[in-house]
């Protein structure tokens, strides 16, 4: 009996051995065509330049150096992370199962011995790396601007921006490879992830202003739309995580400091985290279902 068991335990270590390294070495392969590609190096050139432009131009200070520090810059990094973070990694998920199914190289990945659920999340690891690389390295360059003309004051902040960036982009990025897991071509799964950038961007300010005055909406509805949207939540999260007042977001923000008080972090960083969770298992569930080539 005792034999058996330790069978059945070395089994189950190698295939869990098994399953890690073919995660791995798809995500690897992601990574490296991520890399190579020229949507990485246009976002990440474009996504450095203008978080330095902001930095000049927007928060510029009244002092001598220029600048307005590390806090300042992170509140005014704010609208450009909503606009361009969720487009890059909506864009990338969109385009990953759905363009090797178009290329007919899915066909070909899916008969070597990997399973399809070590695909989804293959490339899911490999996409976000890629994604948080790219990242982390325009707020690189702003920070050693930043760093070098107006010191190290609220370096604090501008981490935890980065940091609640990467998580938004995760869960963009989840949401995308699960409209392109259920889009036969690469340009519809493109096409359906610039509507729900649109619909997230508008439903995010200007859709919940006019709902308020169209349906007359109380403060505790107003909120409730907000904290579902991944946008809204990434930004009282960052507002929340800098030590501000959410009195700058009107009643809504009043409201929810007064009513869920040291428990709205986690409210905020559990609803990005479901965006992430859910749209990947539902993805990895939607593939593995027979005949979904």
């Amino acid at each position: 009996m005792s034999t058996l068991s330790s069978v059945s335990i070395e089994t189950g270590r190698r295939s869990y051995s098994g399953f890690g390294a073919s995660v791995a070495a798809l995500a690897r392969r992601e990574f490296r065509d991520a890399l190579s590609s020229r949507w990485f190096i246009l976002f990440t050139i474009a996504f450095a330049v203008l978080t330095i432009g902001v930095s000049f131009v927007s928060l510029s200070g009244v002092g001598s150096h220029g600048f307005s520090g590390f806090s300042k810059t992170s509140a005014g990094l704010l609208n450009l992370i909503m606009l361009i973070v969720p487009l890059m990694a909506l864009i990338a998920g969109a385009g990953t199962i759905a363009g090797e199914r178009e290329r007919g190289t899915l066909v070909y990945l899916l008969s070597q011995p990997v399973s399809r659920t070590e695909v989804v999340l293959g490339k899911y690891v490999g996409l976000a790396c890629a994604l948080c690389c790219s990242l982390c390295l325009g707020f690189a360059v702003s920070a050693a601007v930043i760093a070098w003309r107006a010191g190290g004051v609220g370096v604090a902040a501008f981490s935890l921006l980065i940091a609640t960036t990467c998580a938004l982009a995760l869960a963009m990025l989840a949401v995308g490879l699960l409209l392109s897991i259920i889009s036969r071509r690469a340009n519809v799964a493109v096409g359906l992830g610039l509507f729900v950038w649109l619909v997230a961007v508008f439903a995010s300010d200007l859709g919940l202003m006019a709902g308020t005055v169209l349906f007359r909406l109380r403060v505790q509805d107003v909120f409730a739309l907000a904290i579902v949207n991944p946008l809204q939540a990434f930004k009282m999260a960052v507002i929340v995580g800098m030590n501000a007042s959410l009195d700058v977001l009107g009643p809504v923000g009043a409201y929810a400091t007064q009513s869920f008080g040291s428990a709205l972090p986690w409210m905020l960083w559990s609803v990005i985290v479901l965006w992430t969770v859910v749209p990947l298992s539902l993805g990895v569930v939607l593939f593995a279902r027979k005949g979904s080539i």
